[in-house]
């Protein structure tokens, strides 16, 4: 558990050497900050980093095996572990000298904390190496957590900064910006200074604040069509628009926004519950539940209708000339 080896590093407990493997950056950033801190004041820190996809890991064993000058112990960082994942052989850009390095984990330096960072999916467990590095170093699993998880961590944050968070601002939050935690904590930070202390973060203030992504635009610029709200579509599409998107773009995101909300009501006719349809059509659950939630839904039929509309000003930007924006402009002024 990441909070576990948090709590150590902070009563200053720490390993001679760390193991960090995950995509999520937000973990690996903040365990390499808590160590920094429980070493003691910046100016005072003695800290190399070594990218191991540009220079061999006999560097990081030399630097760690050298006694620090100023301190009592220094921070080695050591990136990009790739000869702990699957390679093959000769892709390999760097000659490391694993052996070397299985034996040196046995006993590392004591006055030097040694951080390897692979942040990768999953690293090759047949290899000595591997095993090695999980028996000896402490190992932490950056990865993101699971969407409850996500939401627990959401509201201690916020509550951290003495403020609160609604359930659908959550969904809202994770929705809009992805389970990228790093992301989510920027976007927090700027909601809760927004705020000050003492108030609540809700799903107007989420929509006013946090920056919008193309595919939600699309989405809600489908759902004024839909509901022949052209005047809301068109609105969007030229702000669109203005922002340099190409129409052909926003035609595949249409397109691809219909298949989706088609096999969302599919799946629910066929009894699948809301997360289990997240789950198969790997789309966030309160995208889900947006779709599931429309007081009139489209029927199969209109929204085959517009795929095959679609299909056409697809068509059309792709063989003909003249005013390009045009085509799509008609597509959304077209009443279903």
């Amino acid at each position: 558990m990441i909070s576990t080896v948090w709590n150590t590093i902070k009563k200053g407990e720490l390993a001679p050497v760390y193991l960090l493997v995950g995509e999520e950056s937000y973990f690996i950033d903040e365990t390499i900050k808590r160590l920094k801190e429980a070493m003691g004041p910046e100016e005072d820190l003695e800290m190399t980093t070594f990218d191991l996809e540009e220079v061999p890991v006999d560097a990081v064993m030399d630097e760690a095996d050298t006694i620090p000058f100023f301190s009592e112990r220094k921070l080695i960082i050591a990136k990009n572990a790739s000869f702990l994942k699957a390679t093959e052989k000769g892709k390999e850009k760097i000659d490391h000298d694993v052996k070397r390095l299985e034996t040196w984990l046995s006993n590392p330096s004591d006055f030097s904390v040694t951080v390897f960072i692979a942040p990768y999916e999953k690293l090759d467990e047949r290899k000595k190496v591997t095993k090695m590095m999980k028996e000896h170093a402490l190992f932490v699993q950056a990865e993101t957590p699971k969407e409850q998880d996500l939401a627990v961590w959401i509201q201690g944050i916020v509550k951290a900064k003495s403020n609160s968070i609604a359930q659908d601002a959550i969904e809202l939050l994770v929705s809009m910006v992805g389970a990228n935690m790093l992301q989510l904590q920027m976007e927090i930070d700027k909601l809760t200074l927004y705020l000050g202390e003492g108030g609540e973060i809700t799903t107007s203030l989420v929509e006013d604040l946090v920056a919008k992504t193309l595919e939600q635009d699309a989405f809600k610029m489908l759902n004024a069509y839909l509901f022949n709200d052209s005047v809301g579509a068109l609105s969007i599409y030229h702000d669109l628009l203005r922002q340099k998107q190409e129409p052909i773009m926003l035609v595949g995101l249409l397109a691809s926004n219909v298949r989706t909300m088609s096999n969302v009501f599919y799946l629910l006719k066929k009894g699948y519950h809301p997360q289990q349809i997240a789950k198969n059509l790997k789309i966030h659950p309160y995208r889900v539940k947006l779709m599931i939630e429309q007081r009139h839904r489209p029927s199969e039929e209109n929204l085959l209708r517009a795929l095959y509309q679609l299909a056409e000003v697809d068509l059309q930007l792709k063989s003909t000339g003249g005013n390009r924006e045009r085509y799509l402009e008609l597509f959304l002024l077209r009443q279903l």
